[in-house]
């Protein structure tokens, strides 16, 4: 009976941590809405350290903004290595008169949803592990992180595939 108990309790901790995650990405997604270029990416960095926050709480571990802020830097640095590449180039690109704009904002809510799901998702597993910030590896979860990323970037398209079909359901719905 303990054994089922903690289990429903393993289980029920994932799907909260899952939920954490969710309700960031999504936030994630709004910061590229923000037209002031460098503003829409601090406000990116500032939701993906709430996410750990969260998480941190969630798991009972002591959150340590310095070291967040540190290990989020290189798990990205580590997968934006050119310098035109990433999410301030994607917030830079909406200074471009014209499409800039949509390209920028499509690019930063892909890049920047992709990354908070693929750091929620290392940190999840790092946390269900027993580990803390002061013995996290970025190294050690980097090909772990890029497999999340690439789902992450996956699941961006299907919400905006989602999102935009709704759109015209309600669009078709008015006429």
């Amino acid at each position: 009976m303990q054994l089922a108990k903690s289990l429903d309790e393993i289980h029920a901790r994932a799907r909260g941590a899952e939920e954490i995650v969710k309700t960031y990405v999504i936030a994630s997604v709004g910061t590229a809405l923000i037209p002031i270029p460098v503003v829409d990416v601090a406000a990116l960095t500032a939701v993906q350290l709430k996410m750990l926050h969260a998480l941190s709480r969630h798991y009972d571990v002591a959150f340590l903004k310095d070291i967040g802020k540190s290990i989020t830097a290189s798990l990205l640095g580590g997968l934006f290595t050119g310098s035109a590449t990433g999410p301030m180039a994607a917030s830079l690109v909406k200074l471009i008169p014209g499409y800039g704009s949509a390209v920028g904002l499509v690019s930063l809510s892909i890049i920047g949803s992709a990354s908070t799901y693929a750091i929620g998702k290392v940190f999840i597993q790092h946390f269900e592990s027993g580990g803390t910030f002061l013995d996290f590896d970025p190294e050690a979860v980097r090909e772990h992180f890029m497999r999340e990323f690439e789902q992450g970037k996956t699941l961006a398209a299907e919400l905006k595939a989602s999102a935009s079909n709704s759109q015209q359901r309600r669009d078709g719905s008015r006429e």
